[in-house]
């Protein structure tokens, strides 16, 4: 049974382990924070859905990770083909929660971050001077640009990740400290410009199709002006609802929560079975649990870490790092959101939050690092399956000795 498993899931057997653990951990919490959606349908659609999604995302993981890595540089390839899909997003796109993201049922800034990590990774393996390096950076400062900008005016949280995600990936892929301060600067006055028009000037903002630019300031504003609850002026108001709920929900749960199926947020609380859902896991499992779903995040990055860090090559090794960095960032702000430490984003947790789109190209990611561990790490998982090998004839050897030593005694 174990040599017909260790067939099939090839590749690090702790992100295996890791990536298992979160997609049971999503069902449990989906399925206890779906309440509000069995009103609208029935009792077990929304868990056989989600599930169903998950279970296709397990089959992308066991699919990907069969590939070899220098196969996925076809993700970068598909970057302009990805830009038309955002375009057509704005003026075809389905409307939800007040922003233009799905196309024909899914998210084209999914498949963005994909192809544009991808983009990168392939550019920064191909630096080899000073010259190359200035060019790499160009290149990469135009894709990103274009990139985000066309997922900015409808999903500001995720373009900011993956524009972060690329400044990171420019730092470890060795780009001058002279262009990245270059990159910041830029960065940041340009969105303090942007702050400053959206803020002095509303309605033209709006006008020019910047109404999720709008509703991004009014969150930041009301995040840095809310009232203080032991003063007793605070008050819940439509804009407050969804961090209030979230709020008690984080309260409520304790040391060791409620237990799973046992939270009351759930009915209350607006996406308390997408965005909000790391506040129903602290509600039903309390601080532990919560700290335990955070440091599986935490294994995941430190095992891509481990990974690229054995790779023998340039481009997996910056696509592990680029994957990692994505999953473990979103999960951070996702969580951050729910204990309110930041203004509400909408970005779901990785692998556990309900959802189609989102789930499949994570789970995309997750069997890019896998793939990475079984076809670029020969210091990686064959070394392991070497020394667990000698281990065992070891153990052999041993048994073997005390056993002669026994019968000759």
């Amino acid at each position: 049974m174990n040599s017909f498993a260790g067939k099939i899931f090839r590749g690090d057997r702790v992100m295996w382990v890791i990536f298992a653990i979160l997609c049971v951990i999503s069902i449990v919490e989906v399925y206890s924070a779906s309440s509000m959606l069995t009103f609208k349908t029935n009792y077990w659609q929304p868990i056989l859905k989600h599930t169903m999604f998950l279970l296709t995302g397990t089959a992308i993981v066991l699919l990907v990770h069969s590939v070899n890595p220098k196969y996925f540089r076809i993700f970068a390839v598909m970057l302009p083909f990805v830009w038309l899909l955002l375009i057509a997003t704005q003026f075809m796109g389905h409307t939800v929660n007040g922003a233009n993201r799905y196309l024909f049922g899914f998210q084209p800034s999914e498949i963005a971050k994909l192809s544009l990590i991808s983009c990168v990774a392939f550019i920064l393996s191909r630096q080899k001077n000073k010259l190359s390096e200035s060019l790499s950076f160009k290149w990469i400062w135009i894709l990103t640009i274009v990139t985000c900008i066309l997922i900015l005016r409808d999903n500001f949280s995720t373009a900011a990740i993956l524009y972060g995600v690329v400044a990171i990936m420019m730092f470890i892929g060795q780009i001058s400290f002279k262009r990245m301060t270059l990159f910041v600067s830029v960065t940041v006055a340009s969105l303090a410009l942007l702050f400053a028009f959206i803020w002095f000037f509303p309605g033209t903002a709006k006008n020019i199709g910047l109404e999720r630019g709008v509703t991004w300031v009014g969150r930041i504003t009301d995040y840095k002006e809310k009232p203080d609850i032991r003063k007793g002026d605070y008050e819940v108001t439509d804009d407050n609802f969804q961090t209030t709920q979230a709020n008690i929900a984080v309260a409520r749960g304790g040391i060791f929560g409620t237990m799973p199926g046992n939270g009351r947020q759930r009915d209350f609380l607006p996406q308390a079975y997408s965005d909000f859902i790391y506040a129903i896991i602290i509600e039903e499992t309390g601080i532990a649990g919560g700290i335990a779903v955070l440091s599986l995040y935490v294994f995941l990055f430190i095992r891509a870490g481990i990974i690229a860090g054995r790779c023998t090559k340039l481009f997996p090794k910056y696509l592990v790092i680029g994957s990692a960095l994505m999953l473990v960032i979103q999960a951070v702000v996702n969580m951050s959101v729910s204990v309110g430490l930041i203004p509400v984003t909408g970005q779901p947790l990785p692998l556990i939050s309900k959802g189609g789109s989102s789930i499949l190209v994570t789970c995309v990611f997750v069997g890019i690092i896998l793939s990475v561990s079984r076809f670029e790490n020969p210091r990686g998982v064959r070394q392991e399956e070497i020394i667990a090998k000698e281990f065992e004839e070891e153990k052999q050897l041993t048994i073997e000795n005390e056993e002669l030593i026994t019968q000759t005694i």
